[in-house]
């Protein structure tokens, strides 16, 4: 196996440990809409992600809804939060285009860690990046509205796949991975996209969704 310019793994581990990796790594192809893990599946292993976009996502609330946590791109790593006590992975992973990723059994994983000490340190500032943003999560879903939580999740999505020449958001996710991103309802999505579209805040053309005014959107997240 081959150094991969956006594995994470191989990107910090020392070079002469490139060839345990190698030996020890597997690389793994995902077709779109196929799952990586589940959740309360065993931990088997880290993934770390080459190419395409991945999904992470869990069931909230008493009726089991799917929240969606983060969307996982190339440099990436999947399987991690599973790598505790608790020796079953928190979420799902499910790939939202065709994606690569390389991977390692939880045991290899543990001993590169304790051979690359430039990784485990990269690790410690990716799990702090990610506390962060679950926290931030967290608050968002408590003290944000609807609306707001979704003004937020269009400008994320935006960032996150980027604008078509045309000003749509660069994405193929079905309305309700959008509310499920927003941890919302489909059909507050719709109402509120109508509105939206009434109000010349977003323009929809079948799956597409065009932000027309960015600042308005800012200002209901506020």
């Amino acid at each position: 196996m081959h150094v991969h310019q956006h594995c994470f793994l191989c990107q910090h581990s020392l070079a002469e440990w490139q060839a345990a990796i190698a030996t020890n790594a597997t690389i793994r192809h995902f077709k779109k809409n196929e799952v990586i893990f589940h959740e309360k599946e065993e931990v088997k292993g880290v993934y770390f992600m080459h190419s395409g976009r991945v999904k992470v996502h869990k069931k909230w609330g008493d009726d089991n809804k799917d929240l969606i946590v983060k969307f996982a791109a190339a440099g990436d790593i999947l399987g991690h939060r599973g790598l505790g006590e608790n020796h079953f992975y928190p979420v799902t992973a499910t790939a939202i285009e065709e994606a690569e990723a390389c991977f390692i059994t939880a045991e290899f994983f543990h001993t590169t860690l304790l051979v690359n000490h430039e990784l485990a340190y990269k690790m410690v500032l990716f799990y702090g990046n990610e506390l962060q943003r679950a926290e931030q999560g967290m608050r968002d879903m408590v003290h944000m509205s609807a609306k707001s939580r979704m003004a937020n999740a269009l400008i994320k999505l935006s960032s996150i796949f980027g604008i078509t020449p045309q000003g749509a958001i660069r994405s193929t996710l079905s309305r309700q991975e959008i509310a499920s991103f927003a941890g919302t309802t489909y059909e507050t999505l719709f109402k509120t996209l109508n509105e939206w579209v009434d109000e010349g805040i977003v323009t929809v053309s079948g799956k597409e969704i065009s932000i027309r005014d960015e600042m308005r959107l800012r200002k209901l997240i506020e």
